[in-house]
């Protein structure tokens, strides 16, 4: 029997399966590569939210009114903490929505990979798309939620002046923050299935370690600098100096921008580190 044979210079090919126009680039170059499949993730997220929801947006707005009523009662009234020279309706409510976003966005990412499970094993695309898209629902909530501040603060007469111009970086470190957290808990949860149960308790003590309904000025001198270890006392922080005209948070900022960066920069090598074994342990 004459054994076949391979004709010269054809080689055997395989063809991997991927998101047409991404490549295996830099995670920032991925990610604009693949910014349709993001746009797509985060679109069928918020579809799955409202389908069937019949007050929408009201469900948007009712968790940060009914945290800050009882914030309102419990903290000022009772406890009679102070709200740097705002009213504390409107000192809590810019904290509550800060961390609305970044609770919900951490939630939703640490499960998206798990989530989408058959689309880590069959397909190849930037798998941090699928964390990055999860900063985008929260966002639209954030937005509405924006809006009732604007309205408490017309009520109360409340206007911070050019300091609203920074409102864009007080964003910015908002997102950074949460994106750091999300890629260290969505890797984490691929492998460790735990962590998926863990997220809910460890975000609502992170809640109260956070300067929600507190000014972060209730401690001084080094304590408030490794209190600024957490980055949303930074994020909070900076919200309120650049919303309502609050005092300048100072060195506790630097501190918390400085945590969120490591954060960031942490989570984006773990992540891209753990990537590579996804499709085998998922």
């Amino acid at each position: 029997m004459m054994a076949a044979v391979q004709p010269a210079g054809l080689t055997e090919r395989w063809t991997e399966n991927t998101v047409t126009g991404v490549s295996r680039g830099r995670p920032w170059t991925a990610l604009w590569q693949a910014r349709e499949l993001i746009g797509y993730l985060a679109l069928r997220d918020l579809r799955l939210r409202y389908r069937q929801a019949v007050l929408g947006v009201i469900w948007v707005l009712a968790q940060p009114i009914a945290s800050v009523a009882i914030f309102t009662v419990v903290f000022s009234r009772l406890a009679g903490v102070g709200s740097e020279g705002v009213p504390y309706p409107l000192f809590a409510l810019v904290g509550m929505v800060t961390w609305t976003y970044f609770s919900g966005t951490v939630a939703s990412a640490s499960t998206v990979l798990v989530n989408n499970a058959s689309l880590v094993t069959k397909v190849y695309f930037p798998r941090m798309a699928a964390p990055a898209a999860s900063l985008l629902p929260p966002g639209i909530d954030l937005v509405m939620s924006l809006v009732l501040v604007g309205a408490l603060a017309a009520w109360f007469g409340v206007f911070s002046g050019v300091r609203l111009l920074a409102a864009p970086f007080w964003l910015l470190l908002l997102l950074v923050s949460a994106f750091g957290v999300s890629l260290w808990l969505a890797a984490l949860n691929v492998r460790y299935r735990d962590i998926q149960h863990a997220v809910a308790p460890v975000l609502q003590l992170w809640l109260f370690a956070s300067p929600v309904a507190y000014p972060a000025t209730l401690l001084s001198g080094w304590k408030e600098l490794v209190y600024a270890v957490n980055p949303m006392v930074g994020v909070i922080g900076l919200g309120r100096w650049a919303l309502l005209g609050t005092p300048w948070p100072g060195w506790s900022l630097m501190v918390s921008a400085g945590s969120a960066a490591l954060v960031l920069i942490s989570g984006l090598v773990y992540f891209s580190r753990a990537q590579r074994s996804f499709a085998d342990v998922i």
